[in-house]
């Protein structure tokens, strides 16, 4: 993901009349210890007549000495400088074991070597004071240095000073600002009293205004930057030469070029030189500018390239509405921490400490961005064998019509911030509300813990366990009870009111009723779930299943008429009851109960509970919208009234397409977003940008990172769900050749697996191919294909029933496959018939735009094949190919142009260049190496991880997945087959022509660590890959170059990278374009693979 740019320097000095010059002197040449690469330089010097003499002074800069043999009018000197802006880790050094923590002493040699850079030239009395105020308790290093430098730039602000020279270290801390120059020149003298060998650099800085703008703090610039700059040098053993940067007070990195290195500023100065006495016009300009942007995630693409990408957009939403195809697409986007990517909760684990507060942030900026008059709902997600407690599900609902579900946003609480209710106000509420619900309040039933079993908890402890002590390392158990203890048992922890709907009952139709119970109070289940979850229902007088009132959700293909409005419903009803309060009464005031009878036990329950100092109410479960709807607007008209807001949780509204949601839910690893369909390229636009706008600001990310540097998404993928806004529209269950058109197109072109999709590929993966473990399913599916019916169909079941048992992993699982059809028409449940397909395989694109990208890819493969579908071809036996061709970079690539030049046939124009950005992503250049017109380039290519057999683990067994080994592209353009070849490791490389002369590709699969479990553990880790470019005629290596697996000094990190700029500076580090086979080196023996014909296995003999 380079950045190549044009620096641009022109210094011009205009003198009034012709004057003799002396010998100048030019020091604007990148010095030889720069890190950023230098791709070519220029220095021009006006006027013409002149001589030019390239030496290096004492300290190995690089320096030109010109000679003027004439007068002249005017001198100028351009410079010229094309550098490539690669990402330098500065921290990424060494230091001698006697130097790791300072204060510490240079050894003799070093101290004679190191003589004019510790030479102490400043001695006043503000800069002892400001060194004597510096600690010198043992610290580590490298914490040391950063501490000096970012305290004296806290102490000396920045100005622009024009006059010439330096400033005395005693000037600067008496004025307490100065220039770059004054700043490194006094960070030199501080360093050298303290023992330390220092510098004075001058040089360029470049600045690159920022893709994404920080979340804390600066952002840089607002526009590309550059200048000529100073800073200061620090000697420390093993690490070398350490740029510090005073002004920033930051490291020197990868903009930082040094043009002279020298002890005292003089002999830095960028030009030396004098005249006759004169007039002189100074002029002087610097211009940067990007030359050349390689694909990356952060800017994925130019404004005139989204441009074109829109207007395609478009073009393909109106080839969809001339269709009436009415396709929606949503989508399960995932999330991690950008804060503590290494945190169990953000890799591993389902929940932790900060998943729910980060999810709950994030819910309510989407309620603000998409659904401003919609409710919140806090629920009980998923709970999966070997998880202690269910996950959480938090969702906002809101009306398709666009009116207004909940309509005062300030009567929803904030889980964050406690209200300071308990029992009291929700009582109050609670009894409130039953005159809402026109109800008794009598039939509250207060709700207590199980006093006698915490009792029986609190005798099993350990006699030296205080129970009413706990932290967060105590297990459940441990800190619900010592929580409850310290509340109290005898405190009410909810009230509940038996509630259903009964349009018999009354004119409003709720009706409620006694519960009898055995013991004296209502006790409730021991758990931390809300009390709704935990009511003793199975202590209730026993009723038959048939006679039971059990709520059924109503079926989605069912006509539905326009909702009408709830809010003044429940306002008219309560008028008519405040009224009829007031007239004398002919009776009761509130609905006749019902006598205790037990066939007619109500068993759903609305609780009010306080919690966390918060009211939450609990909502039964109902079966038809109109009815949730009618108690949500109860609530809130009482919450308005009583001016306490409320959270919302239990039972969600009934499935119903009046109503839209989008959800925020924990997975291993990440949080999950389940984002509302959109109907058209527009809406879609709004909905993905939003959705990663607000994430970012919630402090959530769309990336991760590899120990090595390997760039990722979130793990999680980006499921993406195909259909229509209801079931019945959905545009599979009109036309199913239409699915069958996509799963074969996909089965055809590899690319559209390999290239969406995230590290964790191939047969035993949670998303493969129909083709990748049994060869017998295409047969299968060919049948299966013959039996759609093309057009339209009027079976909905149809489809669902043909490819249910096929499109399934290798265990049968129809959720876990590429193309999945759980939810499509599914026998099980009406949740199971909603007309989706899913796909699951591809993987959370790291900017908003790369997501785009890839649906609009969906969406003109869905109207192409609508318009005209895909021929019922047979099936592609790729067999190995699949895990040996299509796992290289280049085939990729190929087969993928061709599906762009398909649909540009078709009327679609995509372009290749368009998806350049997800293939830097998923497959990162590592380096290349240019000898004797052969140029042999390495990329990261894939490979498909192995789920292990099952071991003993905590509380069950566990499936551990082998990502050791990893596989690596060798590309050679230039080279000639009969007589070069390429060895890895001196093992022959099995280069395959591509068709381009000189071409050649082939890939090279090694093992890259040794984890405890894995295939062939007794296989060590091949490091370093050493790549020789071999001639045959000369038998000997003419070049290479090095790919360190692991980091080539040991220096392997511990801790994941931070961000792409970091992750890029570790692969980048173990490359190394040098480091071949010396000597004579014999052409290693072909080994061939008849299975693998691309590939070079080093695990195998």
């Amino acid at each position: 993901m380079a950045i190549r740019i044009a620096l641009h320097h022109q210094t011009s000095y205009r003198f009034d009349h012709p004057v003799s010059a002396s010998p100048h002197v030019i020091r604007l040449r990148p010095a030889p210890h720069t890190r950023t690469p230098i791709h070519a330089y220029s220095l021009n010097i006006e006027p013409a007549e002149h001589f030019i003499n390239w030496m290096q002074d004492p300290f190995g800069n690089f320096q030109a000495r010109l000679v003027f043999p004439e007068k002249i009018r005017e001198l100028k000197v351009t410079v010229d400088v094309i550098a490539e802006m690669t990402v330098i880790n500065p921290f990424d050094f060494f230091v001698e074991d006697y130097a790791d923590h300072y204060p510490f002493a240079y050894t003799a040699t070093l101290t004679q070597e190191l003589a004019p850079y510790l030479v102490i030239e400043e001695n006043g009395p503000l800069l002892k004071r400001w060194v004597a105020g510096l600690s010198r308790d043992p610290e580590r290093i490298v914490d040391f240095l950063v501490e000096i430098n970012w305290r004296l730039n806290q102490d000396i602000g920045y100005v622009i000073r024009m006059e010439p020279g330096v400033q005395t270290g005693e000037e600067t801390l008496t004025k307490r600002s100065g220039s770059c120059r004054d700043s490194a020149w006094l960070l030199v003298q501080i360093l050298r009293h303290l023992g330390l060998a220092a510098r004075f650099v001058s040089g360029y800085l470049i600045q690159l205004t920022a893709d994404l703008k920080s979340l804390d703090g600066p952002s840089g610039p607002e526009a590309d930057f550059t200048d000529l700059h100073a800073w200061a040098e620090v000697f420390i053993p093993g690490a070398g030469w350490i740029g510090l940067d005073p002004t920033s007070g930051l490291f020197a990195g990868e903009g930082h070029i040094p043009l002279a290195c020298t002890p005292s500023p003089p002999s830095a100065a960028p030009v030396t030189g004098c005249t006759d006495e004169c007039e002189v016009e100074f002029g002087f300009e610097m211009r940067i500018s990007r030359v050349h942007e390689d694909p990356r995630v952060t800017k994925p693409y130019s404004e005139a390239q989204w441009q074109a990408i829109e207007a395609l957009g478009r073009q393909v939403d109106q080839k969809l509405m001339t269709g009436d195809v009415r396709l929606t697409m949503g989508g399960e986007p995932t999330f991690v921490s950008i804060d503590d990517m290494d945190g169990a909760e953000w890799t591993v684990a389902a929940v932790g400490p900060t998943k729910r507060k980060l999810a709950g942030r994030l819910l309510k900026k989407l309620r603000t961005r998409y659904a401003p008059n919609g409710f919140l709902h806090y629920s009980q997600g998923k709970w999966y064998p070997g998880e202690s407690l269910p996950r959480w599900a938090l969702s906002c609902y809101w009306r398709s019509d666009g009116l207004p579900l909940w309509h005062d946003p300030r009567w929803i609480a904030d889980d964050e911030t406690p209200q300071g209710f308990g029992p009291e106000q929700a009582q109050t509420f609670a009894a409130e509300l039953t005159r809402r619900l026109g109800v008794s309040p009598q039939r509250l039933i207060p709700g207590y813990e199980d006093v006698y079993y915490y009792l029986w908890k609190e005798r099993t402890l350990p006699v030296n366990v205080d129970p009413l002590k706990f932290d967060l390392k105590d297990d459940e158990e441990r800190r619900r009870l010592a929580i409850l203890l310290e509340r109290g048992l005898n405190q009410v922890t909810g009230y509940a009111l038996p509630l259903r709907w009964d349009p018999a009952a009354s004119e409003n139709g709720w009706r409620s009723g006694p519960w009898a119970l055995r013991r004296e109070h209502l006790y409730l289940i021991p758990g931390d779930s809300p009390m709704g979850y935990r009511l003793p229902l199975s202590a209730l007088p026993w009723v038959g299943e048939t006679d039971r009132n059990i709520p059924h959700p109503q079926s989605l293909f069912e006509f539905r008429t326009a909702l009408g409005d709830a809010h003044g419903e429940v306002m008219r009803r309560y008028s008519e009851f405040l009224r009829g309060s007031l007239e004398p009464p002919h009776g009761s005031e509130i609905q006749e109960q019902p006598a205790v009878d037990h066939s007619a036990v109500i068993h759903t329950t609305l609780c009010v509970e306080p919690r966390d100092g918060n009211i939450y109410v609990f909502m039964p479960p109902l079966e038809r919208l109109e009815q949730y709807l009618d108690l949500l607007a109860c609530v809130e008209q009482t919450a308005a009234d009583l001016q306490m807001p409320v959270l919302v949780e239990g039972y969600p509204p009934p499935s119903d397409w009046r109503l839209r949601k989008f959800a925020v839910t924990p997975d291993p690893g990440v949080i999950e977003v389940n984002i509302h369909p959109a109907g058209s390229w527009d809406e879609l636009k709004q909905n993905i940008e939003g959705l990663y706008e607000d994430a970012r600001q919630s402090r959530l990310g769309t990336e991760k990172f590899m120990l090595d540097g390997r760039h990722t998404g979130t793990g999680g993928g980006n499921h993406v769900t195909l259909g229509g806004a209801t079931p019945s529209d959905s545009p599979f269950l009109r036309r199913p050749e239409l699915l069958r058109s996509l799963i074969s197109y996909w089965q055809h072109h590899p690319s559209l697996s390999t290239l969406f999709s995230g590290l964790f590929i191939g047969p035993t993966s949670q998303a493969p191919r129909i083709d990748e473990a049994r060869n017998d399913s295409l047969y299968e599916l060919e049948i299966a294909f013959q039996q759609l019916p093309p057009g339209e169909a009027p079976q909905p079941w149809l489809v669902d029933r043909l490819l249910r048992n096929l499109l399934v992993d290798l265990s049968g699982n129809t959720h876990r496959a590429e193309f999945c059809i759980d939810k499509l028409y599914s026998p099980d449940s009406a949740m199971g018939r909603l007309g989706l397909v899913e796909m699951r395989a591809f993987e959370m694109p790291p900017h908003a735009r790369m997501s785009l990208m890839q649906m609009l890819l969906l969406r003109g493969l869905v109207a192409r094949f609508w318009e005209q579908p895909y021929p019922n071809r047979g099936l592609v036996r790729w067999g190995t190919r699949i895990h040996d061709q299509f796992m290289l970079p280049h085939y990729v690539w190929a087969d993928f142009k061709d599906v762009m030049a398909d649909l540009r046939q078709t009327g679609y124009p995509f372009e290749s260049e368009w998806f350049l950005p997800f293939f830097e992503f998923r497959f990162p250049h590592y380096g290349d190496v240019t000898q004797c017109d052969i140029q042999l380039e390495l990329r990261q290519a894939l490979e498909p991880w192995h789920v292990l057999g099952e071991e003993q683990a905590l509380g069950g067994t566990a499936r551990y997945v082998d990502s050791s080994v990893e596989r690596m592209q060798v590309k050679v353009s230039g080279m000639t087959g009969e007589r070069h070849v390429v060895a890895c490791n001196g093992r022959r490389v099995p280069l395959r022509p591509t068709g381009v002369e000189g071409e050649f590709v082939a890939g090279v699969r090694y093992r890259a660590w040794q984890p405890p479990s894995a295939l062939h553990p007794t296989i060590p880790v091949h490091a370093p890959l050493v790549f020789d470019l071999v001639d045959t005629w000369n038998q000997r290596s003419i070049g290479g170059c090095t790919y360190h697996v692991m980091h080539p000094g040991g220096r392997n990190s511990e801790t994941f990278p931070v961000n792409a700029n970091e992750a890029e500076a570790r692969r980048f580090a173990r490359f190394w374009p040098y480091g071949h086979t010396p000597g004579t080196m014999t052409a290693p023996v072909e080994e061939p693979n008849a299975q693998f014909p691309c590939t070079l296995d080093l695990r195998r003999r």
